[in-house]
């Protein structure tokens, strides 16, 4: 049967179809569908971990026990679980690993633009990268025939357009793998040096062993084309390159890590003058040159996206013409109506305090009119950067900043930050903005949601008295839409001598919908355009600016009611009362 699927969506059904028992990840736009899909197979169990590094360890585990695993991220997650996978290449598997891995040229939703093919040959382990959704579900099965047979994790790397795209894909039933049942190794899994040095050489043999694979598998195959001009390239390159260069002789990729070095020699062979075509990165380039091996130059950016039109460029094909609309109105991301953080930034900017933020929907407090994000790097950072600032100060910027960080965040990796400057004896500020909800990626649950990842009730951390046993003493609980309590409360804790967390109490409205209410309308005959109302940054309120007054758009309005907390003249009123 042919249906169609996004690769994400073919990603998980391909994991479905090959046996797979358990997926454990962490939600990263691109990947986030993935799990989510995959949750719906009932013969899998998936969860949501508390990050990519304990996501991985998982995984390790259930290969461990004899079946097939998979964890899913996006490339700024496998940084994060970097530490495990550079292991788990010496001591190798039971039960097949695939470890997703969805990058982000362009950063759609990204702090950088990394390329994850770096990990393969870093770490020595396999990769794989899809084309279409197609490919995206065969090539988990793919992936873990290879883990068994090598005894090796393998990367499957995707990409927001792979990820996000869609196509017709062919479906299968599910093959049932059989348990290897729990390996107890010591030389294997116990990796202290001596063990780790013999298991080394196993590693670098397995290489070896991967490139004549590599070489010899279907899944690198040479279309002939013209004996003019050959290019090698994968992933959803080679579609733009199949469609800018219909004449090319071509080499496609579906292994990117080892090369088959043999396979493309014999390429080279077969054309007058060879290129790359790659996104990113020059690594295949790169790797190809050292080997001797004569190419083409193309004068082609390491940044952003490539596309059909960008590859016809580089090679000064002319390019169609389309019809464009020029003159578009600008759309910058902003938080939603309703949106439980847009108090506390409200406040912060008001206080005109220095603002360590995080990854997450709350990053967007640093747009005006809020502009109260002075600082985003990773997950986590935001606590222990506050601790920075206050130790690279002795304390003096400790009262004029704060970290920003989500629940979810927080419980990813801000924990290890407070702990330190616990320890450290630290008097930052730490505000977390509980939404009870993973906002940015899709609206997934986490530890402190109470929920599970298939909407059961779940055990439920309770951040408040998590911070007190850590030993914080001075933690507490406030309203974001109360903006009075805001402006008090956050004084009082930069103010202090000591560490100190503040906690938020509203959930996101896509998380609970019944926090909306009726709507708010301004009276015109009370506003006195004073703009009070527009500095909350809402998205439903607008500046009517030939009658110089403000005007709330009741089709977006969710009934939060900040709006109403930031009026001093009462001309702001709800619906139905």
């Amino acid at each position: 049967m042919k249906v169609i699927l996004s690769g994400n969506e073919a990603i998980a059904r391909g994991a479905y179809e090959a046996g797979v028992k358990v997926i454990s990840s962490y939600p990263g736009t691109p990947s986030s569908e993935i799990t989510d899909v995959a949750k719906g197979y009932k013969e899998i169990y998936c969860e949501w971990a508390s990050n990519e590094k304990v996501a991985l360890e998982v995984i390790i585990g259930a290969s461990q026990s004899g079946v097939r695993g998979m964890t899913c991220m996006k490339h700024v997650g496998l940084n994060v679980a970097a530490d495990p996978l550079m292991t788990l290449s010496y001591t190798g598997v039971n039960g097949g690993v695939v470890i997703l891995v969805a990058d982000d040229p362009n950063m759609f939703s990204s702090q950088n633009e990394q390329d994850s093919r770096h990990f393969a040959r870093f770490a020595k382990v396999p990769m794989l990268e899809p084309s279409n959704s197609q490919e995206a579900k065969e090539f988990v099965g793919r992936a873990m025939e290879i883990s068994e047979k090598f005894c090796t994790p393998v990367l499957l790397r995707s990409c927001t357009r792979l990820s996000h795209g869609a196509g017709v894909v062919s479906i299968a039933d599910r093959v049932e793998v059989e348990s290897k049942g729990l390996e107890t190794n010591i030389p294997k899994w116990v990796m202290v040096p001596a063990n780790a040095r013999e298991r080394h050489k196993i590693v670098e043999k397995r290489l070896i062993e991967l490139g004549i694979f590599s070489d010899e598998s279907d899944i690198n195959r040479i279309e002939k084309g013209s004996d003019k001009v050959g290019v090698i390239c994968s992933g959803v390159v080679y579609n733009y390159v199949k469609e800018a260069l219909p004449e090319a002789s071509i080499l496609k990729l579906g292994m990117v890590w080892p090369l088959p070095l043999n396979l493309i020699k014999k390429f080279s062979k077969m054309v007058k003058k060879l290129y790359v075509v790659e996104e990113l990165d020059n690594i295949i380039e790169t790797e190809l040159r050292s080997r001797g091996i004569k190419l083409g130059k193309l004068d082609r950016s390491f940044l952003g996206e490539l596309s059909t039109d960008e590859v016809r460029k580089l090679f000064n094909k002319k390019l169609p013409k389309v019809s464009t609309v020029e003159n578009l109105p600008g759309r910058p991301p902003s938080m939603c109506a309703g949106c439980s953080h847009r108090g506390i930034f409200y406040a912060l900017n008001k206080l005109k305090l220095y603002v360590s933020g995080d990854i997450g929907c709350y990053t967007l407090g640093l747009l005006p009119p809020l502009s109260a994000i002075h600082s985003t790097v990773c997950m986590g950072a935001s606590v222990s950067m506050a601790h920075g600032i206050d130790k690279g100060s002795n304390g003096e910027y400790a009262k004029k900043s704060v970290a920003v960080i989500g629940d979810s965040t927080f419980l990813h990796t801000g924990i290890n930050g407070l702990l330190n400057s616990f320890y450290n004896r630290g008097q930052s500020t730490v505000i977390i903005l509980d939404n009870t909800i993973t906002g940015m990626t899709g609206h997934q649950p986490n530890p402190a949601t109470g929920i599970s990842i298939i909407g059961e009730p779940a055990p439920k951390v309770d951040i408040l008295e998590l911070c007190k046993g850590i030993g914080i003493k001075r933690v507490q609980r406030i309203d974001p839409f109360d903006v009075d309590q805001c402006l008090k409360v956050i004084k009082e804790e930069v103010d202090s001598e000591e560490l100190s967390v503040i906690i938020t109490n509203r959930p996101c409205i896509f998380a609970d919908r019944t926090v909306i209410a009726s709507p708010f309308y301004i009276d015109k005959d009370k506003c006195t355009g004073c703009r009070a109302c527009t500095k909350i940054g809402c998205p439903a309120i607008s500046w009517l600016k030939n009658e110089k007054r403000a005007y709330i758009d009741e089709s977006i309005c969710t009934g939060c009611g900040l709006c109403i907390k930031v009026c001093r003249f009462g001309a702001i009123n709800q619906r139905g009362k």
